[in-house]
């Protein structure tokens, strides 16, 4: 009774935990740059866009 009751209770405070891991994907983040700059995907950041 012990040892179910046990394991019972690590899964329930381990399924939040798994459910939340497995949830995150953070590979695909969208960058935006202020009016005026264009992004250089080269270096990865804002540089002013000779065109504006």
């Amino acid at each position: 009774m012990k040892l179910a009751l046990t394991l019972g209770a690590l899964m329930a405070l381990s399924a939040p935990s798994l459910a939340l891991a497995s949830g995150c994907v953070h590979d695909k983040q969208v960058m935006t740059c202020a009016e005026g700059m264009k992004l250089d995907i080269s270096s990865g950041t804002c540089v002013p866009d000779a065109t504006a």
